[in-house]
């Protein structure tokens, strides 16, 4: 018979597991019938926030935040502008760029990316006493991910 230590770290495992599973399912799901793709909601939130923040953004530091290429933000950039959602000026520091500007200041980056507001109203409910392991927990799950495969 296993300890109970041994039944909680297979239960956690589980639960991670089927975690990844779910956001596979969510990324494939968004690439084709649920609106904007994930790199294209990363893309519209970093540009709110770099905006909220009074900085100015260009394709090449989206390119750069997401570790994707100018022509993939190009693609996004594009359908995120026809869908209304951002407006391209001109650099005045370098004319042969452009910056991306949010084009309805009304939209709160929740709003571009719900599920990370209800994770984060989730995350209240964590007992104080356990947020640093909880959060030490996943930021190992989350470099074990990123280290995957390069």
């Amino acid at each position: 018979m296993s300890s109970p230590q041994v039944s909680s770290d297979h239960r956690v495992a589980r639960a991670v597991e089927r975690l990844r599973l779910a956001e596979a399912g969510l990324a494939r799901r968004r690439q084709t019938d649920c609106g904007p793709s994930e790199n294209a909601r990363m893309a519209m939130r970093y540009i709110l926030e770099r905006a909220d923040a009074g900085e100015e953004v260009t394709p090449t530091a989206i390119a750069e935040h997401l570790e994707i290429s100018t022509a993939a933000v190009t693609g996004i950039l594009d359908r995120l502008h026809s869908g209304g959602l951002l407006s391209f000026t001109a650099n005045p520091r370098d004319r042969r760029s452009k910056l991306v500007v949010p084009f309805d200041r009304s939209v709160d980056a929740d709003d571009i990316d719900p599920l990370t507001a209800a994770i984060r109203d989730f995350a209240e409910d964590i007992p104080p006493s356990i947020v640093e392991e909880v959060a030490a927990f996943l930021e190992k799950v989350v470099a074990a991910v990123d280290d995957e495969c390069r």
